[in-house]
């Protein structure tokens, strides 16, 4: 009887050994898979950088404010601080017409700014920081430009009073500096009615802060004026 011879079966190590070859397609499936990981990565850090970024920002002036706030309210009885605004209330009230304010009202400006421009160089406020807008007001009664003029002389009559250094109490010469270098004034006249002249005889400071990433002005270093003579004098 004859047998049947069949082929020699090949030998699987010839198969494992083969190389693997990745298709085309499936090597650009891959890629672009990557390519959208990578990209998904770098928007989710973009946008936290955009969202967290002003909202720090915005804690730190918050902070700032706070700081501000506690001092005023621990050591100035009678001065409120309302948002960004500090309002001296019956501490520094003019006559009608006039631009002058009593030995009271000096005395308590000289002794509370210091302690704002204090804080003002602490290391939670320095960074955010910008200036101060000291605003003047007057009442209903006059005309548009008289009352304007007015609230101006009466905001530039604060800044006289600070920058005297031959006040008794004056403020040393590192904060007559800051008194210039970062101190504006502003009037309002029908812009801002009141309905009582004790609200519209008086003056506010509104404290300013730098933008979320705005870059600080620079200020002309000059020699501060040794003598004072005020131009509403």
């Amino acid at each position: 009887m004859l047998g049947l011879k069949t082929a020699p079966r090949k030998s699987t190590r010839t198969e494992a050994e083969k190389p693997f070859w990745i298709s085309f397609s499936d090597l650009m499936t891959a890629l672009m898979v990557l390519f959208l990981v990578a990209m998904t990565v770098a928007l989710m850090s973009v946008t936290q950088k955009v969202i967290s970024g002003p909202e720090a920002h915005r804690k730190k002036v918050d902070a700032c404010m706070a700081e501000v706030a506690a001092m005023t309210l621990s050591q100035f009885p009678g001065v409120e601080v309302m948002g960004h605004t500090i309002g001296f209330g019956t501490l520094a009230l003019f006559a009608t017409n006039k631009h002058r304010l009593d030995t009271r009202a000096e005395t308590t400006l000289r002794a509370y700014v210091p302690k704002v421009l204090a804080l003002t160089r602490s290391p939670g406020c320095e960074s955010v920081f910008k200036r101060v807008i000291v605003e003047g007001f007057a009442s209903q009664r006059g005309t548009y430009i008289h009352n304007l003029d007015l609230s101006l002389k009466r905001a530039e009559r604060v800044l006289c009073i600070l920058l005297d250094p031959s006040a008794p109490d004056a403020l040393d010469e590192r904060d007559r500096r800051d008194v210039r270098n970062l101190f504006l004034v502003g009037g309002s006249s029908f812009n801002a009615l009141k309905s009582s002249d004790a609200e519209s005889q008086r003056i506010e400071m509104k404290l300013e802060f730098l933008g979320y990433e705005e870059d600080r002005e620079r200020i002309r270093d000059a020699p501060l004026d040794q003598e004072l003579i005020c131009p509403l004098d």
